[in-house]
């Protein structure tokens, strides 16, 4: 059986210049298909909280509910390198908080990295926790737990000011260590610069084709969640509408008993039906022990 692969072999894919498709996973029927399709790179996202919980956005998801997935897709692959997200708020209070964290989604999730979300502000946290031993997946532009902040899923980086900050974060993330960055709805242009300007791994969602990989929603590509279609995403598949029509099948065939036929059922000996159909009438002709 092949080894996992690594942040090494990570960084071996951007050096030969091949693309590196990521994809989320949360339960082992996405990670599995995932990994059966040969991405490198599977990430158990806080996305759960919108795809699987239902929430409106990502911040209700708990650290105890990523470790709980993250070991569920660990468990269920083999070769993928796994990344656990860190929700929101477990490690922006201090690196001793970062540390304590991190280390509970390593050891529960049996992940191999995890992600962070910001720029230059938390370098000294990501040196931290690198420094510790835990690798760490940058996350830059739009940042999903501060969506708040930014009223909404917004562009980042599309004027000057904003533009070189986010250069100032690709440089200062790559300098503490994170051994890959997404780049969430970064003008594609901007992220082409900054993808030139690293050493590291790129990893775009709605950033355009000049980085060095893209990261997907699972459910957005095959057409599982349909509250909304962003961009940034391309539906590979209507999942979503033919599991709706098999379950309308399935309904419509129990009410017309259609379902389940003989094909679908389990008979018994005839003799052991007649011998229960024997008790039964023996039961019924006893004398009432009552009257």
């Amino acid at each position: 059986m092949a080894a996992r692969l690594t942040i090494r072999d990570i960084q071996k894919l951007k050096d030969a210049g091949e693309r590196i498709a990521m994809i989320t996973a949360y339960d082992t029927v996405s990670a599995r298909l995932s990994e059966a399709a040969s991405a490198p790179m599977l990430l158990v996202g806080d996305t759960l909280g919108m795809v699987v919980q239902g929430h409106a956005s990502t911040i209700p998801v708990t650290l105890d509910q990523m470790i709980y997935h993250a070991e569920i897709v660990t468990r269920s692959t083999t070769r993928a390198l796994i990344v656990g997200d860190m929700p929101f708020m477990t490690y922006k209070i201090d690196a001793e908080q970062a540390l304590t964290n991190t280390a509970r989604m390593m050891q529960g999730g049996r992940v191999s990295a995890v992600k962070l979300e910001g720029g230059e502000n938390l370098a000294p946290t990501i040196a931290r926790v690198v420094e510790a031993g835990i690798p760490v997946m940058a996350h830059i532009g739009l940042l999903p737990q501060s969506v708040n902040e930014t009223s909404g899923f917004r562009v980042q980086g599309n004027d000057i000011d904003t533009a070189r900050q986010l250069l100032r974060d690709a440089a200062a993330i790559q300098d503490a260590g994170a051994f890959a960055v997404v780049l969430e709805l970064v003008p594609a242009p901007l992220a082409a610069i900054i993808t030139a300007r690293l050493h590291i791994p790129t990893i775009g969602i709605g950033a355009g084709v000049g980085c060095d990989g893209q990261v997907q929603v699972f459910h957005d590509l095959l057409g599982l969640f349909d509250a909304f279609i962003p961009k940034h995403t391309r539906r590979y598949a209507d999942i979503g509408g033919a599991i709706q029509t098999a379950l309308k099948a399935y309904v419509d065939d129990v009410k017309s008993s259609a379902f389940p036929t003989d094909a679908n059922s389990f008979g018994m000996k005839d003799a052991v039906l007649d011998a229960v159909r024997r008790s039964l009438d023996a039961d019924e002709t006893k004398p009432n022990a009552d009257s």
